[in-house]
C-alpha cells in the first residue's frame, strides 16, 4: 500500500512539475514575442485562461483599458444571448377597430440582403388598414464617437426602429444599372464622385466604370421608411404618432442566432447596433442602446474588475474602452452558457471563415474560433483556442497604437497562438 501511495505521489509530482515547466516556457515564449521590435512601440495586452482549471496561464497588461474596435461585438453577443429569445421579436402590434397598428423592435432582418427575411411582409400582406409608429426610437441614428465622414460607408448605416433593406442602397452595373431598393434608382447619379452620397439628402453617386457592388447607407427619414414598406406590401399605409394600446402582441421572426452568426463572423456593424436596440425592446417600450448597455452592466456584468466604457454595439466608436480581462470574463460566461457546437458556429473559424479566413489556419484541424477588432492603428482578437492536447483555452490579445502594418502584428500573434496550440 505504501509503495502504491509513493507511486501516486510521484505521478502527481511529475504532472505538477511538468505543468509548471510548461507554464514557464509559455510565459518565456510569449514575453519574448511581445518584446520584439515590431511590438516595442505600441500598447499590448494579453490574457490566456483555462476555464477548466480556472488558471490564468499568461497575463500582460490584462487589467488595462484598450480600444476594442469590433471586440465590442463580444459584449453585444452576450447581451443577445441573455435577453433575446430563440426567434427574433420582429414586430409589435395591436388592433383597434379595423386598423392594425405596428411598430418596429429594431429587428434588422426585414429584406436585409444577407438575411432576406420576409416575416413582416408575409404577416402584413392580407391586412387592409395598417398604421406604422416610428416614434418609439429615442436614440441617435449614429453612435457616440463615430467618425462623421463615414456616413456614406456601408459599415456605418443609420440605426433605426424599423430598418428595411439593411438601411442601405445596393448598386451594381453590368449591362444595366441595378439599384435595390428600386425606389432610389432615380436618385443615383452615374458619375465618379469623392463621396458616395450627399450628407443631407438621399442623392447617391456611382462610378459607371466600377465593376463591383457598392452599398451606401440611406437616410432613414419617416417618409422613406413608410414608402419602402408600402412598396414591399403593394398598398398604402398610414403613419401613427403613437401606439393606441398598452398591451401589444409580438411577431416572431428568424432565428436570433442567424443574426448573431453574421455579426460575429463578418463583423457586421449594422447587425450589432440593431441587436442592442432589439435587446432594449425587451426591457422598455422605447428603443435605446443605452438602456440595454446599462441593464447589462448593472445586472450581468457588475462583477467585472474593470468596468468597461461601453457606448455602442459595433465598436465603431473610439470611446469604447475594454480590458483583456473583461473580455475573457464575458467569453468565459458565454462558454458556460452555450454548448460547444453552437458556440463555435457563431464565431469566425481560423483559416476557414469570416474575418480570419486568411489567418490562423489549422494543422490540420481548425484551432481558433474568435472575433477580431480592427480600427486604424489597432488590432485585437479574442476567443477560443483548441490545443493539440484537446484543451479549450480562452484568450484576448489586444494591440493598440501601432505604426507597423497590421499584417506584421498578425504574423507575430499567429506565432504565439500556434506555439500555445502545439505546446500546452
Amino acid at each position: 500500500m505504501k509503495k502504491f501511495l509513493n507511486i501516486c505521489y510521484l505521478i502527481i509530482f511529475s504532472v505538477v512539475l511538468g505543468a509548471c515547466a510548461s507554464g514557464k516556457k509559455l510565459e518565456k515564449t510569449i514575453t519574448a514575442t511581445i518584446n520584439l521590435e515590431s511590438f516595442r512601440n505600441h500598447f499590448t495586452g494579453i490574457m490566456i485562461y483555462d476555464p477548466i482549471t480556472g488558471d490564468t496561464l499568461y497575463r500582460h497588461n490584462s487589467d488595462k483599458y484598450f480600444t476594442p474596435a469590433s471586440n465590442t461585438k463580444i459584449f453585444t453577443l452576450y447581451t443577445s444571448l441573455l435577453l433575446l429569445p430563440k426567434q427574433v421579436p420582429t414586430l409589435k402590434y395591436c388592433s383597434v377597430n379595423d386598423t392594425l397598428f405596428i411598430e418596429g423592435t429594431g429587428d434588422p432582418s426585414l429584406l436585409y440582403p444577407y438575411l432576406k427575411d420576409s416575416s413582416v411582409t408575409r404577416f402584413l400582406k392580407g391586412i387592409k388598414n395598417i398604421s406604422l409608429n416610428l416614434n418609439n426610437f429615442t436614440d441617435s441614428k449614429f453612435g457616440p464617437g463615430w467618425a462623421w465622414e463615414d456616413y456614406d460607408g456601408y459599415y456605418s448605416a443609420e440605426r433605426s426602429a424599423f430598418p428595411i433593406f439593411g438601411n442601405v442602397v445596393t448598386i451594381s452595373k453590368t449591362d444595366t444599372l441595378s439599384v435595390i431598393p428600386s425606389y432610389f434608382k432615380s436618385d443615383v447619379n452615374l458619375i465618379k464622385n469623392t463621396v458616395n452620397r450627399e450628407n443631407d439628402t438621399n442623392t447617391f453617386y456611382f462610378d459607371p466604370k466600377r465593376k463591383d457592388t457598392l452599398e451606401i447607407p440611406f437616410k432613414t427619414e419617416s417618409i422613406v421608411v413608410k414608402t419602402l414598406l408600402e412598396r414591399a406590401l403593394g398598398r398604402e399605409i398610414s403613419v401613427a404618432q403613437k401606439m393606441p394600446c398598452e398591451e401589444k402582441m409580438i411577431l416572431p421572426g428568424i432565428l436570433t442566432d442567424s443574426i448573431n452568426k453574421r455579426m460575429m463572423q463578418e463583423s457586421d456593424n449594422f447587425l450589432a447596433e440593431q441587436l442592442l436596440l432589439l435587446a432594449s425592446s425587451t426591457l422598455s417600450d422605447t428603443l435605446n442602446t443605452k438602456t440595454a448597455i446599462e441593464y447589462m452592466l448593472n445586472n450581468h456584468l457588475k462583477d467585472l474588475k474593470q468596468p468597461p466604457r461601453w457606448v455602442d454595439g459595433s465598436g465603431l466608436s473610439r470611446y469604447n474602452l475594454f480590458s483583456p480581462e473583461a473580455i475573457v470574463y464575458v467569453l468565459s460566461a458565454i462558454h458556460k452558457k452555450v454548448p460547444k457546437e453552437r458556440l463555435f458556429n457563431l464565431f469566425a473559424e481560423g483559416g476557414k471563415s469570416g474575418t480570419i479566413a486568411e489567418w490562423y489556419p489549422g494543422n490540420p484541424h481548425p484551432y481558433i474560433y474568435a472575433k477580431t477588432g480592427t480600427l486604424g492603428n489597432n488590432h485585437n482578437i479574442s476567443g477560443y483556442l483548441i490545443t493539440k492536447s484537446g484543451k479549450t483555452l480562452i484568450f484576448s490579445f489586444m494591440n493598440n497604437h501601432f505604426t507597423n502594418p497590421t499584417s506584421v502584428i498578425k504574423k507575430q500573434m499567429q506565432y504565439v497562438f500556434e506555439w500555445v496550440r502545439d505546446n500546452y
